[in-house]
């Protein structure tokens, strides 16, 4: 069982809004031959990447951040947006590593893959396990501002993650998925994982790669 892609016959498009990260485009398009059009606006988002950071104690990393739409402090796994061009998967989750935990990995993987809101986006997010961590020196390392300034951070025990997701405690979709996969994952050790250079071609905007 899996999802597939499906082209559907596109009669129009344009951008009826044009912000500073994404846009929202409004599509014309039918269904199948003969019957009536159909109009759907949606966010056109660049996709995102997240990590489930474990240490050896098999202990998550999360991070305590404002997000102003919802007006809470969330629990969250580092993660940030596909915004830099050329850039490949990997290496923007592990520039979002370095940026917002300080820290390295040397053992990658990829854990799952989502949509966060299928019916009103096209965001697409890739969340990888990174183990085998390391602390970047204080002097190389990224200086966080505005909401990123304010990040707290906690290693928690895995199931214990899980538990809270459960409990309703977490709410950040990555977070959310992020922590099930794993908690599903170690229980045969990861064996199951895809590498980390797999390829993701459900991404709407990276189709083949």
């Amino acid at each position: 069982m899996a999802d597939s892609i499906s082209h559907r016959t596109l009669q129009s498009s344009s951008t009826v809004y044009q912000g500073r990260i994404w846009d929202v485009v409004s599509d014309t398009f039918t269904l199948a031959p003969g019957t009536a059009p159909l109009t759907r606006d949606y966010i056109a988002h660049p996709g995102a990447v997240a990590v489930v950071v474990l240490n050896e104690a098999n202990q998550v990393l999360l991070l305590r951040q404002y997000r102003h739409p919802v007006q809470m402090d969330l629990w969250e796994i580092p993660a940030g947006l596909l915004d830099v061009e050329g850039e490949d998967f990997l290496t923007g989750a592990a520039r979002e590593l370095a940026e917002e935990a300080d820290l390295t990995s040397a053992t990658w993987h990829v854990l799952t893959d989502f949509f966060n809101s299928p019916g009103s986006s096209s965001e697409a997010i890739r969340i990888y396990l990174a183990r085998g961590i390391s602390y970047i020196p204080e002097d190389e390392r990224h200086v966080r501002t505005e909401e990123e300034a304010e990040i707290a951070f906690r290693w928690v025990d895995l199931d214990e993650a899980a538990a809270a997701v459960l409990a309703g405690r977490i709410h950040n979709p990555s977070a959310v998925v992020g922590i099930l996969a794993a908690a599903t994952a170690a229980r045969d050790g990861f064996d199951s994982l895809r590498a980390a250079d797999a390829p993701w071609p459900a991404h709407p905007g990276h189709r083949g790669q």
